[in-house]
């Protein structure tokens, strides 16, 4: 199977607050990026290989991620096959994307948008880290995976079942294991962000910056076993979970997926794992 939308890369996302400016502010010093102001109380916080915005909006929300496309043609090849699909094209939320980016809606309601990058990203300070994937926690994981897998185009790597039920399930739009998930949880809401290294020393030394910022690891070090990836996480002032990863598996565009149970091992296989459900 061959999907339009390989490859595409997560580039950013917008994280709302109502206070964006506070937000914001941690967020420049947790990776040491740039931090400026754009417009409508929206903040850009840019770094190497990483671009997040902060916003006016609900505690904790994500309301869009933009996926980055190789080039125009491939954008006008996702954009084909969406209508083919009857998805409705929205206009295109984010100011880091150039003309003739778009978005659509998933079942939960957030945005998802694809284009080509017009800004150019500006080398921050802190350790490097790459924004890699976004995860959402979902009242409705099923039509999720069905949204995602069969109208946008993503692949399924794993899902975790508890019995017949779905639990989890993890998709990639290119090579790396997954760039979006959803955990089957009793509310829709966003669920974390991660920033992808290039080694456990690299955990290690983001782990020492925590220390320095005083943020406690809220999760963490540990290994996932979908994606087989050592991992630790904290939280944001909202709550919101920011997670820092090494060795992230890699999959061909072809490859099956595969199936996990619901239990704490499968999300840390070092030992206790956070159960959305």
């Amino acid at each position: 199977m061959t999907s339009n939308i390989w490859p595409a890369t997560l580039h950013h996302l917008r994280r709302d607050s109502p206070e964006p400016e506070r937000l914001a502010r941690f967020y420049a010093e947790l990776l040491g990026d740039r931090m400026e102001r754009l417009e409508d109380e929206t903040w850009r916080i840019s770094g190497r290989d990483r671009e997040l915005l902060v916003g006016r909006g609900e505690a904790g929300a994500v309301p869009y991620y933009a996926l980055a496309l190789r080039d125009g043609a491939h954008l006008e090849r996702v954009r084909t096959a969406l209508v083919r699909h009857g998805v409705a094209l929205e206009r295109s939320p984010t100011p880091l994307f150039a003309e003739g980016a778009f978005a659509v809606s998933d079942p939960d309601g957030r945005r998802v948008a694809f284009g080509l990058p017009r800004m150019v990203k500006v080398p921050g300070a802190g350790p490097a880290a790459r924004l890699q994937h976004f995860v959402c926690a979902s009242a409705q994981a099923e039509r999720m995976l069905e949204f995602y897998r069969d109208v946008l185009g993503m692949m399924e790597s794993d899902r975790v079942m508890e019995n017949s039920g779905l639990a989890a399930v993890f998709l990639r739009s290119d090579p790396e294991h997954h760039s979006f998930a959803a955990f089957r949880a009793p509310q829709s809401r966003a669920d974390h962000h991660c920033y992808e290294t290039s080694s456990w020393n690299d955990i290690r030394d983001w782990g020492d910056r925590m220390a320095g910022l005083r943020i406690p690891l809220w999760w963490g070090p540990g290994r996932h076993g979908p994606g087989n990836n050592l991992f630790f996480m904290i939280e944001d002032p909202e709550g919101h979970k920011v997670e820092f990863s090494a060795e992230l598996e890699r999959m061909t565009e072809d490859a099956a997926y595969r199936t996990w149970p619901h239990e704490q091992r499968t999300l840390n296989l070092w030992g206790s794992a956070w159960m959305r459900s």
